[in-house]
């Protein structure tokens, strides 16, 4: 037999098996009462039904899997419909929503265009470790493989063994499969910090105080809890950096109230100020051990480039922004106008 007269053989055995299939798809159609039923919305045993389409399944195991979720029709009859359509190989895993006005034709072109139904989780700028875990753990949407692990666990399973977790993931809002793990959108946000970071370090300024991208962010989380104007952001980082060049404790309370956990009760006492932990700044000089929350690209940026100022000091205006000083009498007369609503000696 010649080579062109084998390919016609073969050309007409597949004509005639996807006439066959065909021919079986139309008969289970007709027999389920309307040869329409492809463009007619599906059966659904409840108001919607979420589909995950795992990776490597077969054909016959995706539509064995839309039946299972909730879609109420033969499995066969699917099968063959997604074999015949000439598009079964596209289907792409996922995690999909059925919904009442859903044909058998839509639902097979969400599957091939990869419509997923996808879910959001925000993470906010200057939230810290624990609000970051505790946002995920409400997140009804999320598989919640972290859930019975330990924070070493969890670093570890991120590849950053032996590494804090406290401020190594990016604030962003992610989008994701219903059904995600939450160590999936960890190891996103991980990445994307990691990203910021290095792309931030390499373009500092020059003859910074700051001896790697690590020391970067921890100082970076400090200005992102202390800022309250986004306009005072680099002249706050500048503050930190003059008395990080003087060897001058940063006295900084968010520092102090992250080291307190969870018995901070929002009021700062004297008392805790000379409570000699980690993160007291006002005890220890220099930097915390670690970040004390996840620091944005802006406050990144700040840290990363200040503001250029002999500025040692700062105090809360009450409207948000920050009074600077550069040396304590002034800073003192500061905080008497600002915080104790003298001015001249005299209260206002």
């Amino acid at each position: 037999m010649s080579a062109l007269s084998d390919m016609q053989d073969r050309l007409l055995k597949t004509r005639w098996r996807t006439g066959l299939g065909l021919l079986l798809v139309l008969a289970m159609l007709t027999a389920s009462g309307s040869a329409w039923w492809m463009w007619r919305p599906l059966p659904l045993l409840q108001p919607t039904v979420d589909v995950s389409i795992e990776p490597g399944q077969s054909v016959k195991s995706i539509a064995q899997t839309v039946v299972s979720s909730g879609v109420d029709v033969s499995p066969a009859l699917l099968y063959y419909f997604f074999k015949f359509s000439g598009q079964s190989r596209l289907i792409r895993a996922g995690s999909y929503e059925i919904d009442a006005q859903t044909s058998a034709w839509q639902l097979l072109t969400k599957l091939v265009r990869g419509e997923e139904n996808l879910k959001t989780l925000t993470l906010v700028e200057g939230w810290t470790w624990r609000q970051f875990r505790q946002a995920m753990n409400k997140s009804e949407f999320l598989k919640h493989d972290s859930l019975s692990l330990s924070d070493e666990e969890i670093m570890s399973h991120l590849g950053k063994a032996g590494i804090a977790p406290e401020g190594r993931f990016f604030p962003d809002t992610y989008n994701f499969s219903k059904g995600s793990s939450d160590l999936d959108l960890m190891r996103r946000a991980a990445k994307a910090m990691d990203k910021h970071l290095a792309t931030s370090w390499q373009n500092r300024d020059l003859g910074l105080p700051l001896k790697n991208a690590n020391e970067a962010l921890v100082l970076a989380s400090i200005v992102e809890k202390e800022t309250g104007l986004s306009s005072d952001r680099r002249m706050i980082a500048s503050v930190f950096h003059n008395r990080l060049r003087i060897q001058m404790p940063l006295q900084t309370d968010p520092t102090v109230i992250y080291g307190l956990g969870a018995s901070f009760d929002g009021n700062l006492r004297r008392a805790d100020l000379q409570t000699d932990h980690p993160w007291n700044t006002y005890v220890h000089k220099g930097l915390p051990p670690t970040p004390i929350a996840m620091p944005g690209v802006a406050a990144l940026e700040a840290t990363l480039h200040p503001a250029t100022s002999k500025a040692l000091y700062f105090v809360a205006r009450g409207d948000g922004s920050s009074q600077f000083s550069e040396n304590l009498a002034d800073h003192n007369a500061a905080v008497d106008r600002y915080q104790r609503g003298i001015s001249n000696g005299k209260a206002q």
